[in-house]
């Protein structure tokens, strides 16, 4: 006999020091600095820019879209491990309590979310609607909460189902129901978003009518589920931190590979420039996230209008590659022939100092260009002077200090 309250308290108790033991790493001091000047700095453009906001700006389709996707992504945390698809198939009648806290604790967790969004778009919804008022834009809260909870209840009932074609037929539909609901309650079309509600309402009955016909819970599927969304959040903590958990996919870009590796002679010394440069083409994480850090601070440097805010943003992006990029130096920690090969520890330590700062001085250039694009040749000099001047002491100052 299964106490499943007692096994939900322990499941959960594993689960929240684990993701917490991670989560300290990824919101050190280092990034939430980052994270709040970026934000701060994006509240106050986004704010100046409200005031220019055109007439005809399609406010509605935003908000309808965000709310709908806010609405239809709300996945069932089970907590369920491998070994459970032995241990816990034949008690599934015992664990009625346990399923329920995880349809509680899988809402709970994911309101954040709708804090974060509701208030991103307010600002914008008032700007372009001043007439509804906050009482209009609340009641769109609440029925976002409403409906994350018909979306979570048919996400449940749909995992019984085994076909994973069948299961995206149905996130499309409601998908798409959502985003036309937000839409009308946004544009001020309540009898249309009624009727709309209806249609979501009834596909959300049909779910439960396919469940009601699956003898029980598809184990496996629950089990895929849940290990997928710790694989990502296993990747997400790996760029600040080592994760023993995650297997990293390797891929293997011979054309990149070829690029970064060709100027490199065939010597002892520089061993290990070779292998920091294919470890950061072939692992599934460096090159990414490289390319994601060069993206977003492109674009907020074009958008945003301040000279010296632009460099700023140029700085900031440098720091965090630079600081995600250390991770290269633990990276084959656990590989045992990396200390029975001949090879020195100042070439481990150099190779690495001057591929980041390779990195670095690309990324400084690309932002660069963003100022070509602007024809802000003020801008360009700063930035390329600036950039390659933080590039080169950060790397042989802080970076070479947390090496040694």
């Amino acid at each position: 006999m299964i106490d499943a309250k007692k096994f939900w308290t322990n499941r959960f108790s594993e689960h929240t020091k684990e993701t917490g033991r991670y989560l300290r790493y990824i919101f050190n001091g280092h990034i939430a600095f980052a994270m709040l000047f970026f934000v701060s700095a994006l509240a106050y453009y986004y704010q100046q820019w409200l005031t220019r906001l055109p007439e005809n700006f399609p406010t509605a389709v935003i908000v309808g879209v965000a709310f709908g996707l806010l609405a239809s992504y709300s996945p069932v945390r089970t907590l369920l491990k491998e070994p459970d698809l032995v241990f816990l198939l034949p008690a599934e009648a015992q664990l009625g309590h346990y399923f329920k806290r995880c349809l509680y604790y899988s809402y709970f967790v994911q309101l954040y979310t709708v804090l974060l969004v509701g208030a991103a778009l307010g600002p914008l919804f008032f700007a372009s609607f001043p007439e509804r008022g906050t009482q209009y834009y609340l009641m769109l809260l609440i029925v976002i909460l409403v409906l994350k909870v018909w979306n979570m209840l048919a996400n449940w009932w749909m995992l019984k189902e085994r076909n994973p074609q069948t299961r995206m037929i149905d996130m499309g539909i409601r998908i798409l129901l959502n985003v036309v609901i937000f839409y009308f309650l946004a544009a001020g079309e309540l009898i249309f978003a009624g009727i709309v509600t209806i249609l979501l309402f009834a596909a959300m009955m049909y779910n439960y009518s396919i469940s009601r016909k699956k003898a029980g819970l598809a184990w496996d599927v629950l089990v895929d589920k849940d290990q997928a969304r710790m694989r990502t959040f296993y990747r997400i903590a790996n760029m600040f931190t080592d994760v023993p958990h995650l297997k990293n996919r390797i891929k293997k870009r011979h054309w990149l590979v070829r690029i970064v590796t060709g100027p490199i002679p065939y010597k002892q010394g520089r061993s290990f420039d070779y292998l920091y440069r294919i470890t950061f083409i072939r692992s599934s994480d460096y090159l990414g996230m490289y390319i994601r850090l060069i993206v977003i601070g492109g674009i907020a440097m074009y958008y945003v209008p301040n000279l010296w805010v632009k460099s700023a943003f140029a700085l900031l992006f440098l720091y965090l590659t630079a600081f995600q990029m250390m991770t290269l130096w633990s990276h084959h920690r656990t590989i045992a022939w990396m200390d029975i090969y001949p090879l020195k520890k100042e070439w481990k330590e150099k190779a690495l100092l001057d591929w980041l700062l390779q990195l670095m001085l690309f990324q400084t250039f690309l932002f660069g260009l963003m100022f070509i694009i602007q024809w802000n040749l003020t801008g360009l000099v700063l930035v390329w002077i600036g950039g390659g001047l933080f590039s080169y002491l950060f790397i042989h100052g802080y970076v070479k200090q947390k090496l040694t």
